[in-house]
């Protein structure tokens, strides 16, 4: 069993690395279909879809917690 301090830790790491691995992604990925933003827009969009996964990964949690019981 993790400690809650490990878990925060683990969950941090998670959200950044997905983070910039979306981020990297649109960089590359964009382009192809033709969909030119600057830097700091694509920092803007990667941090909303973040905050987004972030949203449904804990109701999500909380739902399957409720099924547990």
């Amino acid at each position: 069993m993790q400690s809650k301090k490990f878990s925060l830790i683990e969950s941090l790491s998670n959200v950044a690395i997905g983070y910039f691995v979306s981020l990297l992604s649109q960089i590359l990925v964009f382009p192809i279909f033709d969909i030119n933003v600057d830097l700091k827009t694509n920092i803007y969009i990667g941090l909303w879809f973040t905050v987004i996964s972030i949203i449904r990964s804990y109701l999500l949690r909380r739902t399957f917690n409720r099924f547990k019981r």
